[in-house]
Formats: structure tokens, C-alpha cells, sequence
């Protein structure tokens, strides 16, 4: 672990160092161009003894009941006690602009006590938008992400097999009303907030057209005068603008994640003057009974006599270490592998540097 982390740092840093412009398409997002979340209950019929209970999931019985009916097969009153059948949401991503009859991907995840969707079939789901109204309809054969084994003693589930996917399995039935060709000014709102960062891209696009076109409203915000564009459209002046090259303003900022030991930061991180010094503590308590039994043919009962032990020692760590001030995080992060600190508590000790304010960076934690 400890060589792969200094493996990532010594590409990583350099990289930093030497950021290249980015298109603006990729720093940006176009105001009114913006995909819409769909969602959907339905059912997924095929399993193979699979599906949902009908003492756990009574819903499962009722969506079957409905759909059977409307298909004309009358079942009302009849006990019914399917495994084949399972209790789905449905969620999508309408895209921007996607018109009537277009493919898009679907997500199926089961909402019952279903302990896998493998071989399943979606039937007819509609999609419905935050609005309350449909503008897809799902269908097709689902794609699980994983296996599931059952026996008599024993059972293993490797991945998901309770969700997976259906590769354009649903069709837009209804378009999103948004005309791009009636817009006077098209707002650009920037993924990561910043003020220098918006005011190079005002420039870049002001550059590009030899007049002021664009003007920054806030860090977050450059609004585009399609008329001063001359573009036919606003489309035309999206389509010029998108591929220019900006290079955004990166925070300095520290992003660790305790689960697997990474540590990933920016350029700029700096830190003052402090000390550090780390040791570790192990505290180890062994339990041994001992068990007694009478003499044969002796009265008397067996006990178990508690025999315990514990130690309590300390491993040798890092002495007391002043870190100069205007030092890098790297050069810091440099020195703590050299001296053979575990990633686990290489990020003890930044969280410690950070909480003493000597850490000058937002500092991330997942």
C-alpha cells in the first residue's frame, strides 16, 4: 500500500503542476441543456424462484392483480403465491433535447424481499417526471450485476443481483418543452464556483468574438448576449464557444478516503510551522480458562477457573518533527513514507495537522 502511495504522489503532483487549459464544455454547464430524472414503478416477471414473497411484499400481489386485469384475465379473489414476480423501481436520465421515440438507458432495482433480478423481464413500466406526467415507457430483459448460490446450508451472493440495467430499454414518449432558438442570453453556470476561473472564461469568449459578449455575474455565472454573437443561432454560438480552452483556478484542497488509504491533493496546499509526533499504542488481553473436574466416581461439579493476561506496549513511532513553514503537502507527505508511516496513519496525522490550523486547504474526509 505504502509503495503504491508514493507511486500515485510522484505522478500525481507533476501532473498538477503542469495543468493544461480545459475546453469550457467541460467546466460549464449551459443554461436550459440539462438532462431530467425519470422514475417508475413496475414489475419484473421470469425470475426464477427469485422474486418477491407475498406475506413480505403484499404490493407485489396487487401490481400483478392490476396489470392481469387490464390485460383482461380476471383475478380477483384468487389466491395467488408467485416466485416468479418482483417488485421493481425504474429510474432514467432524459437527455437534453431527446425527442419522441429515442432510446435511453434504464436502471431496475428491486423494492421487495426479491433475492435476485437475473433473467428477469421488465414488463411495460411508464416514466414519470417530477411534474407527475409520462415521458418514457420501460420494457426489455434486465442486465443484473451479479450471482447469487443457495443451498440447504448454505448461500453466496456475489455483487448485486437485486438491480441492474437495461442497455435502451426505454422510449421517449413525450419531449421536454424548451426552445433553444428563442433565447436573447444563454447563462453559463461553472461546475466548480470561482471567481478567477469565471473571469478567464469572460475573457477567453470575449477573445474569441473581438467584442465583449460575455459578462461574469458572479463566481458561479457568465451570461452570453446571443445577439452581440452575430452566430445565426444560439445554437451556432454554443457550438463556437464550447471547444475554447480556459485553465481553471484548481482550491487548494485535501481529499482522503479512510476506507482505502488514499490520500490525493492539489498544487497549492501549503503548511506553517508545526510539530508533529506519532507512536502507537497496542493494548492486548488473552483469555486462557482452565477447566477442573473432579476425581471419577468422586462427587463434585466441573467449573472453568478464569485465567487472564494483558500487556499494554507501545511501538516505536515518529519523534517529535518540526515542519518548516512554506513547506508543500507533498514534501510533507514525502517524508512521513520515507520514515515507513502506514497511509492509515499518515491520514491520523493530517487530520491532526489540519484540526491545529497549520493546514492551509479544505480538507475532505470520506
Amino acid at each position: 500500500m505504502r509503495g503504491l502511495l508514493i507511486c500515485l504522489l510522484a505522478l500525481l503532483v507533476p501532473a498538477l503542476a503542469l495543468a493544461s487549459p480545459v475546453r469550457l464544455k467541460d467546466l460549464v454547464e449551459f443554461d436550459g441543456v440539462r438532462p431530467n430524472d425519470l422514475v417508475g414503478y413496475g414489475l419484473v416477471v421470469g425470475l426464477n424462484g427469485t422474486g418477491d414473497g407475498s406475506r413480505n411484499s403484499p404490493f407485489t400481489e396487487e401490481i400483478l392483480t392490476n396489470v392481469l386485469e387490464r390485460l383482461g384475465v380476471n383475478v380477483s379473489g384468487e389466491q395467488m403465491r408467485p416466485k416468479n414476480v418482483a417488485a421493481v423501481l425504474v429510474t432514467a436520465s432524459l437527455p437534453p433535447f431527446a425527442r419522441a421515440g429515442s432510446p435511453i438507458d434504464v436502471t431496475v432495482a428491486a423494492i421487495g424481499d426479491s433475492t435476485s433480478l437475473l433473467g428477469g423481464t421488465l414488463i411495460m413500466t411508464p416514466l414519470n417526471a417530477a411534474d407527475g406526467d409520462i415521458y418514457a415507457v420501460a420494457q426489455g430483459t434486465i442486465i443484473a450485476g451479479g450471482a447469487s448460490v443457495q443451498a440447504d446450508g448454505a448461500s453466496s451472493t456475489q455483487g448485486v443481483p437485486t438491480s441492474g440495467t437495461i442497455p435502451l430499454g426505454a422510449r421517449v414518449e413525450r419531449e421536454v418543452a424548451f426552445e433553444l432558438s428563442g433565447l436573447s442570453t444563454i447563462r453559463l453556470a461553472l461546475k466548480t464556483p470561482d471567481f478567477t476561473t469565471a473571469a478567464r472564461i469572460e475573457t477567453a469568449i470575449n477573445t474569441e468574438f473581438g467584442r465583449a459578449v460575455a459578462v461574469m455575474l458572479d463566481s458561479g455565472t457568465v451570461s452570453l448576449d446571443i445577439a452581440a454573437t452575430r452566430a445565426a443561432s444560439p445554437a451556432h454560438a454554443l457550438s463556437r464557444i464550447e471547444n475554447i480552452l480556459v485553465e481553471p483556478e484548481v482550491r487548494a484542497r485535501v481529499v482522503v478516503d479512510q476506507r482505502s488509504g488514499t490520500i490525493v491533493m492539489g498544487e497549492d496546499v501549503r503548511i506553517s510551522r508545526v510539530a508533529v509526533s506519532q507512536g502507537n499504542l497496542t493494548l492486548r488481553i488473552e483469555e486462557t480458562p482452565l477447566v477442573v473436574q473432579p476425581n471419577p466416581f468422586a462427587q463434585g461439579e466441573t467449573i472453568v477457573v478464569p485465567r487472564s493476561s494483558a500487556s499494554l506496549t507501545e511501538e516505536p513511532g515518529i519523534g517529535l518533527a518540526e515542519v518548516r513553514p512554506g513547506t508543500t503537502l507533498s514534501e510533507v507527505v514525502a517524508g512521513l513514507n520515507a520514515l515507513g508511516v502506514a497511509p492509515r496513519d499518515m491520514i491520523d496525522i493530517l487530520k491532526s495537522i489540519q484540526a491545529a490550523g497549520a493546514l492551509h486547504a479544505e480538507f475532505i474526509v470520506h
